[in-house]
């Protein structure tokens, strides 16, 4: 199903007063995703990337991470060789550079945001992604053999909700359950609330990688490369693995504190 606008819910016209301030107001809605990795965050950038009034990045970042944490991730040297690693001339060139169209919509990992100044936060409308992480490290330790509370991420996106409203925001919360039971409603609130119009072109995209694509790509986006549209939410058939259960356990508590402030599926369009 594309082509076309989507309703608001009912009632709604414009977004709820103080869910994003970003300061000072520009031409270009910068729109930057806080993920976790394994959230289905691939997933929303091909969605956003079908709007005709967006251009798309991914994940910035990256490199300026694994530089500085030392983290030893699936492609690592051909990520530094690639990709710029020093984090502020990505934030002045890349986050508030220049973008030819109205949306920039960025994909990030919210544990990238190591060793930065943040004040470039107070100019972009923030966004969260979470999921379950049990359903997380399932798929994680396919990348990551042992993965730690920092790779999960979920402790960092905690943090920096609490940070975005301390400066006067209040990020929405995606949780990626929610997306894939009902992709219409959740995204038509989402746009609601950052004060876009809803496009029924973010429901699908064709198979294959893009060209926007970080070179990480071959090792992380085979899933979303064989996928048209956002695939039904199932539970994981995988149980995740004793010697896992303790960082599951560690994460929860964060987890809890956004689920319960994620925006819902629609209880008819639950599945």
């Amino acid at each position: 199903m594309t082509g076309g606008t989507w309703p608001n819910p009912v009632g709604a016209t414009t977004p709820p007063p103080g869910l994003f301030k970003p300061s000072p107001p520009a031409a270009v809605l910068r729109l930057c995703l806080w993920s976790g990795p394994r959230n289905v965050s691939t997933a929303l950038m091909y969605s956003f990337a079908q709007r005709a009034d967006t251009r798309v990045v991914d994940e910035p970042l990256y490199a300026h991470y694994l530089r500085v944490s030392g983290a030893p991730h699936p492609g690592r040297d051909e990520v530094l060789r690639a990709q710029e690693g020093d984090g502020a001339k990505v934030v002045r060139d890349v986050v508030l550079g220049p973008c030819d169209r109205p949306v920039l919509f960025q994909k990030h990992m919210a544990h990238h945001l190591v060793e930065l100044d943040r004040a470039f936060l107070r100019q972009t409308v923030n966004v969260l992604l979470i999921r379950d992480p049990a359903e997380v490290v399932v798929t994680l330790r396919r990348q990551i053999a042992a993965p730690t509370l920092r790779d999960v991420g979920i402790k960092a996106q905690s943090e920096l909700r609490d940070e975005l409203r301390a400066a006067g925001q209040e990020p929405p919360i995606l949780d990626a359950k929610e997306v894939l039971q009902d992709p219409e409603g959740v995204l038509g609130e989402l746009c609601r609330r950052v004060g876009l119009a809803g496009d029924r072109a973010m429901l699908a995209w064709p198979a294959g990688p893009r060209p926007f694509d970080g070179v990480w790509a071959r090792h992380w986006y085979d899933n979303v490369w064989r996928s048209t549209g956002f695939e039904r939410w199932r539970p994981k058939q995988e149980a995740p693995p004793r010697e896992l259960l303790p960082l599951i356990e560690e994460c929860r508590p964060w987890y809890a504190r956004l689920h319960a402030d994620a925006i819902r599926a629609r209880p008819e369009a639950a599945r």
